[in-house]
């Protein structure tokens, strides 16, 4: 709990410096399920404790250069919907997520990762709109934010510039749709 406050003076300070979104990386709820029932959203929400900005948590898989297997779904998620946080981000291209799970966050925004950081095959659009049209059955498309599944450090530049050009117009496509 000295780590959730020492985490709550710190957002606390992000925001009068300017910062518009505040995400915390969290990579242990995943893969301490048990653990964060136990005090990992308890946790979480003292470091939020009467935050007043837009709160981010990122439910981590690993990364995919060091995490080949992933599991296709999470452990922990749903629990998330006791939380303050506003926006949720979570992994489904890599682990081929079923996205069923989401309609358990109800009012949160969903990050939705759908740029696979595992392959150095560059998506196309359309597969980038395929991935988020399965998070749009449990989630509204106001509610959809779009997103690389993870950090791209690992990726060659010229892969990552290419996957982020990807998912500009694959969201491009969607909003076509959706509009």
């Amino acid at each position: 709990m000295d780590y959730a406050v020492a985490v709550h003076e710190e957002i606390r300070n992000l925001f009068p410096a300017g910062a518009d979104i505040v995400q915390i990386d969290e990579p242990y709820m995943q893969a301490r399920p048990e653990k964060a029932r136990e005090y990992g959203l308890k946790a979480l929400n003292r470091a939020l404790e009467g935050v007043s900005g837009t709160t981010a948590v990122h439910i981590c898989f690993g990364y995919a250069a060091i995490i080949h297997e992933r599991p296709s779904g999470y452990s922990f998620l749903p629990e998330l919907a006791g939380s303050p946080v506003q926006q949720v981000s979570i992994e489904t291209a890599q682990s081929n997520l079923d996205t069923a799970v989401l309609r358990k966050l109800p009012g949160k925004k969903i990050m939705v990762g759908c740029i696979d950081l595992s392959d150095m095959e560059v998506e196309t659009p359309q597969k980038v709109a395929e991935r988020l049209r399965k998070a749009l059955k449990y989630v509204k498309p106001e509610d959809v934010i779009v997103a690389p599944d993870c950090g791209m450090k690992y990726l060659p530049r010229e892969v990552a510039d290419a996957k982020l050009r990807a998912m500009v117009e694959g969201a491009k496509l969607l909003r076509a749709e959706y509009s």
